[in-house]
């Protein structure tokens, strides 16, 4: 163990650096040069055909065949001016990640020679291989077809000499399987939405789109110190290891300067990122050693779930460069802070208003707590759907860990926005001054700061909170994909502007003004979802208190979140919408159940190999040292003395056989546990028994491997310790 700790340390010290001077002096220079972008299109296509492109992304309109043709060919001419050698379809399946499968631009001419070739049907559509994918029962495994088609509304790029081109990936029989096909539709339905209210103040509002900017949190490991930590390797956590006796206590790192060789991997990292059209901007030490985060400009919501799962990858590809292996894990230390994903939301117009921007006369205020008291009152009637979408075994772990927002759903406003919201559920109809007219202007409530966020404190121990002009969703897991709470979040929003649209024109037809009508309803949606308001301490034991007396739900465990997927209300949402139909959403049940199954079940393998072929075998060499010198010191002293210096060691060895011992059993315990849960069939009780009787053997175990670790010889211990692994860069 000491050679893997050398070689480490060694390699911290000698890997080379990449120079500022191999980077363009500025980003303007090379951002987006991998991006077929606007500008590119604008460069190789037609007037015709770019203006098609930009119809189909923005409205939904069919492209034709003959202007899908000179797509293709700009596409393929840009990509070989790029020196790209391949095209893909690049796609989200429901495993969380992307797929990909490569093709050669070249096509044999019949006189040993071959051309470059890319058409119409190639950039539109594929047939991947769909048989291995997630799918929850919607096709059996031996229906291999699936289909990708092409995404225009998010740009394609290249990567490692490949033409990756954004697609949706369908079964054979069209149900979604994937995350894009459904966040697509998800917009679509905001945007519609969205529109007809907006058109109640502004009747030259024709698109609203949702807007995404990411925080990603991760951590950097020294890649050597990885290795040699198998469940780091097999499970991206550390399933042992005991706290550093210095590790986040003093706040030194955050925000702290960033080292020198991280900074390193960070310029090509964001080189990387930006030549690809990502725009990352920001970058900063965070709470926990060894913890980091980024940032970029907000983007419309479907491009920038996609630049964060490319942003991903290219964490990963680019700390390998630099001796780092990225851990993208909610929790892979315990003890220190783990790490989220805040997904920063709002919603823009095609006139460039941001709706959730207070504006500067009483009209445009009324527009900005129209869509503010909405959102609320979805969040309210929605949150388990909400709690769901954000489920899985890794954010179990940093849920409600007083680090990250509690699994119960609340919303953060701030103490201007709480006083006018009381108010005007207050005054009711009252809030209209009794001028009689009808222009929007005579509405008698306060008038709201353009800019909100120097009028209240931000509150980071909300999981929805409202910074300025956007919601902040906080509990979003650092591994997860965007899109997932993303669709929920449009989705939600979107039914409940169709239900307020109808309830205002209920009104506006018994002859109610319309100012009066809209104030009406939002002042009843006030007061109906005034409990999911909270503006204290999130991380507190009273708010789970209080959260309770409110009747919100607390789900702390991902097979019990799930289960509010399947209620009537959730299905009819989903199915309204067209975003989803109930069997693509019992199939994406089953997924995310057995995905919770299989991630505790490798984990309590890992465990169990890590205890009983590793830490046990170690402990017993470690007390039979203890033992053969026990036996020398009686060979050598008096008897008397013997007692009084033996004394020590014999109760080490006898608190090491202790340890050893319930280790062992309840491995023992726990695999019988497992054997006996896998026969369970049904995948939900399944779940719920893992939770309920694998699960729940883990911090015992854990608990007395860690002891051992603080008793047996540093030199000998089988596994990096969290001061390497927190500390070493």
């Amino acid at each position: 163990m000491s050679n893997i700790r050398f070689k480490a340390l060694e390699l911290a010290m000698t890997r080379s650096r990449r120079q500022m001077d191999i980077f363009p002096d500025k980003v303007s220079d090379y951002f987006g040069e991998l991006a077929f972008s606007k500008a590119v299109m604008r460069d190789y296509m037609s007037r015709e055909a770019y203006h098609s492109v930009m119809r189909a992304a923005e409205t939904g309109e069919r492209i034709d065949r003959g202007v899908a043709d000179q797509v293709a060919s700009a596409m393929k001419a840009w990509a070989l001016s790029k020196k790209a050698t391949h095209f893909t379809h690049w796609f989200h399946p429901l495993t969380g990640a992307t797929a990909e499968k490569h093709d050669a631009f070249i096509q044999p001419s019949g006189d040993g020679k071959a051309i470059e070739m890319f058409n119409a049907n190639e950039l539109i559509q594929q047939e991947p291989d769909a048989s291995s994918f997630p799918s929850g029962g919607i096709r059996n495994t031996f229906e291999a077809r699936g289909y990708t088609a092409w995404d225009p509304t998010s740009p394609a790029f290249i990567l490692d000499r490949t033409l990756c081109i954004p697609t949706i990936f369908v079964s054979y029989t069209g149900e979604a399987l994937d995350y894009k096909t459904p966040l697509l539709k998800a917009s679509l339905a905001l945007d519609k939405e969205a529109v007809a209210v907006c058109n109640y103040f502004d009747k030259n509002i024709n698109r609203v789109y949702a807007t995404l900017g990411w925080e990603q949190e991760y951590f950097l490991v020294d890649t050597a110190l990885y290795n040699a930590r198998p469940d780091l390797v097999l499970t991206g956590r550390t399933l042992f290891g005991h706290s550093s006796a210095k590790d986040q206590q003093l706040s030194d790192h955050y925000f702290g300067i960033i080292p020198e060789k991280v900074i390193d991997f960070m310029r090509e990292f964001e080189y990387e990122a930006h030549r690809l059209g990502i725009p990352v901007r920001t970058r900063h030490n965070e709470v926990a050693p060894n913890q980091f985060e980024c940032a970029p400009v907000y983007e419309e919501v479907n491009v920038a779930v996609d630049h964060n799962q490319l942003l991903m990858h290219l964490l990963e590809k680019v700390s390998k460069r630099h001796g780092y292996t990225v851990l993208l894990h909610e929790k892979p230390y315990a003890g220190v802070n783990g790490s989220g994903k805040h997904n920063n939301w709002s919603m823009s117009t095609d006139l460039g208003e941001n709706l959730l921007s207070p504006g500067k006369t009483p009209k445009s205020n009324l527009r900005f707590l129209t869509f503010l008291v909405n959102i609320l009152k979805a969040l309210d009637t929605n949150a388990d759907i909400l709690r769901a979408y954000i489920a899985s075994a890794g954010n179990d772990l940093r849920l409600g860990a007083h680090e990250a927002p509690p699994a119960i759903i609340s919303a953060f406003i701030g103490t201007q926005l709480t006083e006018t919201l009381d108010l005007i559920e207050k005054l009711g109809k009252k809030a209209l001054s009794k001028t009689g007219e009808s222009n929007g202007n005579n509405i008698n409530i306060p008038r709201i700061p353009e800019i909100l966020m120097d009028n209240t404190d931000r509150n980071r121990t909300s999981p929805f909170a409202f910074t300025g002009n956007k919601f902040e969703f906080r509990a979003v897991g650092s591994s997860s994909s965007c899109a997932k709470p993303m669709i929920v979040l449009n989705l939600i929003v979107a039914d409940q502007l169709k239900k307020f649209r109808n309830d205002v024109d209920k009104l506006i037809a018994e002859k109610v003004r319309k100012e009066e009508a809209i104030l009406q309803v939002i002042s009843r949606y006030i007061a109906e979802s005034r409990r999911i308001r909270f503006e204290g301490n999130s991380y507190s034991e009273e708010w789970i208190k209080e959260a309770a007396k409110r009747g919100l739900s607390n789900i702390p465990d991902t097979p019990h979140a799930m289960k509010s997927l399947l209620r009537k209300e959730a299905i009819r949402i989903f199915e309204e919408h067209n975003v989803l139909t109930e069997r693509e959403i019992r199939a994406r049940y089953e997924i995310k159940l057995e995905n919770y199954v299989r991630k505790i079940q490798i984990e309590s393998r890992v465990m169990g190999d890590l205890a009983i072929n590793h830490i046990i075998p170690i402990s017993i060499r470690y007390q039979n040292q203890l033992i053969d010198n026990v036996k020398g010191l009686k060979e050598v002293l008096d008897n008397k003395t013997y007692v009084a210096l033996s004394k020590n060691q014999l109760d080490t060895i006898r608190e090491i056989s202790e340890h050893i011992s319930i280790i062992r059993d309840r491995v023992i315990k726990m695999t019988e546990a497992r054997r006996l849960v896998n026969r369970i069939t049904d995948i939900e009780k399944q779940a719920v028994a893992y939770k309920e009787k694998v699960l729940v053997f883990f911090d015992e175990i854990r608990y007395h491997a860690d002891k051992l670790e603080l008793m047996v010889d540093n030199e000998i211990w089988p596994l990096p310790k969290y001061r390497e692994l927190l500390f070493i860069r």
